[in-house]
């Protein structure tokens, strides 16, 4: 089965400059595994191709559970020279949890 990543995860942005932070936090703790499989840095990189023109690292936060995505290049620039409605890149939490990811883990535990 296949959901998007809204129905069990909720997200938040940051900026500085040109780069954005993205961290994806499950509703439920359990759900972390499958976020850490599913969610990859690849991954997201491909969802927001035509958003963050650079690198996307990932960084794995077990104890909060939570992942933390940090996306270069990403804010056409950054708030001061941007000329996009949301300079400061928060509606791309939402995009983030647009994503699908496959349950197979979730299902099989």
């Amino acid at each position: 089965m296949r959901i998007k990543l809204y129905d069990i995860a909720h997200s938040r942005a940051g900026d500085k400059g040109n780069t954005l932070t993205l961290s994806l936090i499950p509703y439920n703790a359990d759900d972390y595994p499958l976020l850490c499989t599913r969610v990859t840095a690849e991954a997201v990189s491909r969802h927001l191709e035509y958003i963050v023109k650079g690198e996307i690292t990932r960084y794995e936060l077990p104890n909060l559970p939570a992942l933390q995505f940090v996306c270069q290049q990403a804010l056409t620039g950054g708030v001061t020279t941007s000329l996009t409605m949301d300079t400061h890149g928060k509606s791309l939490s939402y995009a983030l949890l647009e994503m699908w990811v496959d349950t197979e883990l979730m299902d099989t535990e």
